[in-house]
């Protein structure tokens, strides 16, 4: 049974998905069906297991919500199968009959929730809309991963013809011939993986891969697996790490601050040696990767502070690139509008929008905190609404000219001090919401966490 998203209820709709309710239950299928239908895009039921497994072979679901108790196959073991199968859809478990042991094997098979019967509306509504916020991250990593292959030519990377723009393509240009390590620096948001993207793209190692890596959102337990792979020793399967795959072409380590002291001290050594050595190997693997680096942070403050390695700093150094922000070259604005409209509209499949000449001495007036990457979200997200959302805006928008002035006196000199004042800024302007203020910011959330945890905040 599949039921289309046809109703006009003033429900509340979370992102377009396809759901799949098993139950043999008749009457639970038809409430979890006209609860949750108006709210996704697509949903289909099934009575057992054998009926699920048909609508899987002809579907894709982003959630499952499945009964334990089904006829035939019971919902665990059914679930045991879809993992070992490689599905790994968000599946929310329900049941009438449980115990705690039973709630840990369901978790352990692969369940994102578990709840059990009779349950009040709010409960499945939540489970629900948690799961399917977790698929939609779950495809946003993989459309990301999978773009980096399909991205735009080095040449349409850079948009904007002020000095600053010219001036950083010159360098590009200057540098792209030459296989030294490169570190780029700058805000969060100036658009370091572009530039980099584009050094690779002028560069000799065009026709290889490029490897992006961002620093600050690899766990330290793994990140040298990540990195530098494993031999498959002690039980574990063997895998190629990051160097690996960019062989031939560039490494580019986003976030580069954001390493762990000790691999710094590996990471030093391999760019010495132009060699790694996987975890659990005693045989290292030649190195033909060109290295770029990138941080917002200001490296050398970090190695007085005992954070980063000196010697990982200047060998780094050999070549720096300083990336304006977009406050520096507003008059650059205009193009980026004028790109971020010609190229999302058809990703997203919405008509473009046109920015009147009053709206666009708006954006010339506020600071952007965020720099690039945040106009381009404010333009996705204003093609998505169908026209520019500037109201968006409004809280965050600069102080008068006497105030900045006034501002400006009181200013602190401290970089880290600064850095705290931006940051607490910019979450007082989203109202505390850190996803939010990481995403603006272009930090992990967990970064930013780490960072209100020192401050206490």
């Amino acid at each position: 049974m599949a039921l289309a998203s046809t109703s006009s209820a003033p429900t509340e709709r979370w992102p377009l998905a396809a759901v799949l309710v098993v139950d043999d239950e008749p009457g639970m299928r038809s409430f979890l069906a006209k609860t949750l239908q108006p709210r996704v895009g697509t949903l289909h039921t099934a009575a057992d297991a054998d009926e699920a497994d048909a609508l899987l072979r002809r579907h894709r679901f982003d959630l499952v919500v499945l009964d334990i108790a089904l006829p035939g196959k019971n919902g665990i073991a059914w679930l045991r199968e879809l993992r070992a199968q490689g599905n790994d859809c968000e599946v929310v478990l329900i049941t009438a009959f449980a115990d705690l042991d039973t709630a840990i094997e369901a978790l352990r098979a692969g369940a994102s929730d578990f709840i059990l019967k009779p349950f009040r509306l709010t409960q499945i509504l939540n489970a629900v809309r948690h799961g399917l916020e977790r698929a939609l991250l779950k495809r946003e990593n993989w459309v990301l991963r999978r773009s980096l292959s399909q991205r735009l030519p080095a040449a349409d990377g850079l948009v904007g013809e002020s000095i600053a723009i010219k001036g950083l393509r010159a360098a590009i240009q200057r540098v792209a011939g030459f296989d030294s390590t490169v570190l780029l620096g700058g805000e969060s948001g100036t658009g370091k993986e572009v530039v980099a993207l584009a050094l690779h793209h002028a560069s000799a190692r065009a026709g290889g891969p490029f490897v992006p890596v961002n620093c600050a959102t690899m766990s330290p337990a793994s990140i040298e697996v990540e990195l530098f792979g494993h031999a498959g020793a002690g039980g574990q399967q063997r895998r190629d790490g990051l160097f690996v795959y960019a062989q031939g072409g560039t490494l580019f380590l986003d976030e580069i601050a954001e390493l762990p002291l000790p691999l710094q001290a590996v990471l030093l050594r391999v760019l010495e040696d132009r060699r790694i050595r996987p975890v659990g190997s005693e045989q290292e693997v030649p190195l033909d990767v060109r290295i770029v680096a990138s941080t917002h942070r200001r490296l050398a403050d970090e190695v007085d502070a005992g954070r980063f390695r000196r010697d990982l700093y200047y060998r780094l150094q050999v070549v720096e690139i300083h990336l304006p922000p977009l406050r520096a070259h507003k008059e650059d604005i205009a193009a980026l509008v004028e790109h971020f409209v010609a190229t999302l509209a058809p990703r997203l499949g919405v008509p473009p929008i046109e920015v009147t000449p009053d709206e666009l001495e708006f954006l010339r007036q506020y600071d952007w905190p965020g720099n690039v990457r945040e106009l381009r979200n404010l333009i996705e997200r204003s093609l998505i609404l169908g026209a520019l959302n500037v109201s968006a805006l409004y809280p965050r928008m600069a102080p008068p000219a006497a105030a900045a002035r006034g501002a400006a006196r009181t200013m602190p000199t401290d970089l880290h001090e600064l850095e705290k004042q931006h940051i607490l800024a910019v979450l007082d302007s989203v109202a505390g919401d850190k996803s939010q203020a990481a995403r603006l910011l272009g930090i992990s959330r967990r970064t930013l966490e780490r960072r209100c945890a020192e401050w206490a905040a």
